[in-house]
């Protein structure tokens, strides 16, 4: 896997003086304090007047292969301004860039003295990396010099370190991206298993992979239901990938995480109709993103961090042995739970996870669980292109999703804050002495009141972590990740590219 790799330059000057660099892309809020090229710019300025208000290129023998790109953020001191403007910024300067033949291009990035855009230049890389990524199976047909030929991104005014932190995070957000983004055959659950093989050998990061038919059925009877009508196809067939970092050291923090890896999702018997199954190769979103994490982290081989994740690759099929509604099916925690709508699976493949986690969390060091999930249309509706958290109340107690969403917002990667209610609980109870819990209503989480929050109602109690609440001997901070509206740039889910949120958020929170 190759990747436009980020690597430090000491100034402006020394991109100027250096061959290897074949174009020269400023992004800042204007364009009137760059000594080197300043004549440049004031001489172009006086003939196009879109210098300073959108991203232009222009001919100047100064730059690195003549090539100098302006590309401007925008206003920066607003209150509702935020980092992303960079983001964005450095996205269009990078494709003028490499629309004009640019493949080594240098970044500039002149930002405000404010603990706001601290992370600037960082988050500019990160931009323009999104903006070159292409989906892996176009790299395989095509070749990845043919559509990905930009191969370094030389940042101005970092540090070595810096660079080498910034190009780990970009090697975890394309892992999630390749994942997230195939389509559902080159992605079949046994092939998302064999890139996670693949991208994590020779690493720290130790891989095992289940796919007994037995053995899942009695370890993971909730996933192995949304996976039963799969089992006719042999390609289809689920797998469990269990992930695990160790750091060098005396083990400070444990964090554990569920991946839901929906490689496809047709609804099952509550088929998706009227095209909204296009775009549901992308369901697998949240797994992709924990093997993100866990790439970026094995990379930085943080000290003192223990990583355990788990991730269900399993396709929701249509057929005669689909699972139903009303089907009453016994989860790994012991818990009775009937199905309410088959195609709110991703809380059923989840449920199985975090109980396994859940155990491995009882006799960890200071653990914090995880989920991630593309799990509602709701959490897109209510917070639209942002990721939703959803803790428990050992999280809430220390302060974890507003310390999450604070660092997020520092990296492009932001979210909101959706509280855990009474009524999240009450919803999802048991309606008959025969179930103890109901996965879902039969309506769509997009016209159901809290249809975001009441899922982690349901993963809390289906896993068995109801058990584990702030007045029990072992609490365990949990927090939900729901990035089914942040999941993908522009809300596109099937043609736009896949962000990778939240592994910026989380690298720098737990890695930085």
């Amino acid at each position: 896997m190759s990747y436009p790799v980020a690597i430090a330059v000491s100034s402006v000057q020394a991109a100027l003086n250096d061959t290897q660099w074949d174009a020269l892309i400023i992004v800042a809020s204007g364009f009137t304090a760059v000594t080197e090229l300043q004549s440049d710019i004031d001489a172009a300025a006086a003939v196009d007047h879109r210098i300073g208000k959108e991203t232009v290129l222009l001919l100047s023998g100064k730059a690195p292969g003549q090539r100098l790109v302006l590309s401007p953020t925008g206003p920066l001191d607003r209150d509702y301004d935020d980092v992303r403007s960079f983001y964005d910024a450095a996205k269009q300067g990078i494709s003028q860039a490499k629309a004009a033949g640019a493949k080594s291009p240098a970044l500039y990035v002149i930002a405000p003295d404010s603990d706001a855009y601290q992370y600037a230049a960082e988050v500019a890389y990160l931009g323009a990396c999104q903006a070159l990524w292409q989906p892996l199976e176009g790299r395989e047909a095509r070749g990845e010099a043919v559509i990905e030929p930009v191969i370094q991104i030389g940042v101005i005014a970092v540090s070595e370190q810096q660079a080498s932190y910034m190009s780990a995070v970009e090697a975890g957000k394309r892992v999630a991206r390749d994942l997230c983004g195939t389509e559902p055959e080159r992605m079949a659950p046994r092939r998302f298993a064999d890139y996670c093989v693949e991208t994590f050998a020779g690493t720290a990061v130790q891989v095992s992979v289940e796919t007994k038919v037995d053995v899942l059925q009695k370890e993971y009877p909730l996933l192995m239901a949304v996976a039963r009508c799969s089992l006719q196809v042999d390609r289809h067939k689920p797998a469990v990938i269990r992930l695990e970092y160790q750091g060098e050291g005396e083990i400070e923090h444990t964090l554990l995480f569920a991946g839901k890896g929906l490689v496809y999702d047709t609804g099952g018997a509550d088929l998706k109709t009227g095209g909204g199954m296009a775009g549901m190769s992308r369901d697998k979103g949240g797994a992709a993103a924990v093997a993100g994490f866990l790439k970026t982290v094995a990379l930085l081989k943080p000290k003192g961090l223990k990583v355990i994740a788990e991730i269900g690759a399993v396709r929701n099929s249509i057929g005669a042995d689909a699972f139903v509604p009303d089907e009453i099916i016994t989860s790994h925690a012991g818990v009775r739970v009937r199905i309410g709508n088959t195609d709110a699976e991703g809380r059923l493949v989840l449920a199985d996870l975090l109980s396994h986690l859940r155990e491995d969390a009882k006799t960890a060091v200071n653990p914090t669980l995880y989920s991630i999930a593309t799990l509602t249309g709701h959490a897109a509706r209510a917070v639209g292109p942002y990721t939703a958290l959803v803790e428990n109340g050992a999280a809430r107690l220390n302060g974890l999703s507003a310390d999450l969403a604070m660092v997020g917002d520092l990296w492009a990667d932001p979210s909101e804050i959706s509280r855990s209610r009474r009524e999240d609980f009450s919803f999802i109870k048991g309606r008959t002495s025969a179930d103890d819990l109901l996965s879902c209503n039969n309506a769509p989480s997009s016209v159901t009141p809290r249809g975001h929050q009441f899922p982690m109602a349901f993963l809390v109690a289906a896993a068995g972590l109801d058990q584990h609440g702030l007045n029990t001997e072992q609490p365990l901070a949990y927090c939900h990740i729901d990035i089914a509206g942040s999941g993908v740039d522009g809300g596109d889910w099937q043609h736009g590219k896949p962000s990778a949120a939240p592994v910026a958020a989380l690298a720098a929170y737990y890695c930085l």
